[in-house]
């Protein structure tokens, strides 16, 4: 099944567990894709940086109090549509550094789907602070075998320089907001366009 996997056409997921719409797209894109015979290349990246280049404090979604009143309603709605539990979070957005870097050692990783789901459940449905290590290491359990082991490499030097150009990467292709998603060059952005991404990306394999 991997070999056969590894022939299908690819689609790039950029996205990021501070973000509302990142949540149901990483709850829905892994399922989705099999059924489409795409793989999934999972790009965890961070918003922070790329607000900050527009001058922006914070998401907008905060500076923008009517834009975040709608972004709430319309995220419950979704999520209803699609089958998920949500809990709008009591602090948005949420610090997340420390499970995007373990998001970024596992990218490749066979746990990265499984992991990225329990992260945005702590977010967006159990509302606890998950830059906590003691939350990166319970969405860990039972995926791993070591968890402190993948937490502590995470940490490294490497891997944290590895998240930081990979943000970069993201401003450099035009990446504004999350979820992204790319198709080659061709850009789809937002949680409402993964279904598009997916047909894209199987009409021009």
């Amino acid at each position: 099944m991997a070999t056969e996997q590894a022939a299908w056409p690819e689609l790039e997921f950029w996205f990021e567990f501070g973000s509302n719409y990142s949540y149901l797209s990483v709850m829905r894109i892994a399922a989705l894709a099999r059924q489409a015979r795409v793989r999934v290349l999972w790009r965890p990246f961070l918003l922070g940086p790329i607000f900050r280049d527009k001058g922006w404090s914070s998401s907008p979604f905060v500076l923008e109090p009517e834009k975040g009143r709608y972004a709430w309603i319309d995220t419950a709605r979704r999520a209803r549509k699609y089958g998920l539990e949500f809990r709008q979070p009591s602090v948005f957005p949420r610090t997340a550094l420390l499970p995007m870097r373990v998001a970024m050692l596992g990218a490749g990783e066979p746990w990265m789907e499984a992991f990225c789901q329990a992260v945005m459940r702590q977010n967006f449905v159990d509302d606890v602070e998950i830059n906590e290590a003691a939350q990166v290491l319970r969405a860990l359990d039972g995926l791993v075998d070591d968890p402190a082991a993948v937490l502590a490499q995470a940490q490294g030097a490497a891997n944290k320089l590895a998240l930081r150009e990979q943000t970069e990467r993201a401003q450099r292709r035009g990446v504004f907001g999350a979820p992204t998603f790319f198709v080659g060059d061709e850009m789809f952005w937002g949680d409402d366009r993964l279904e598009d991404a997916l047909v894209w990306c199987r009409k021009t394999a």
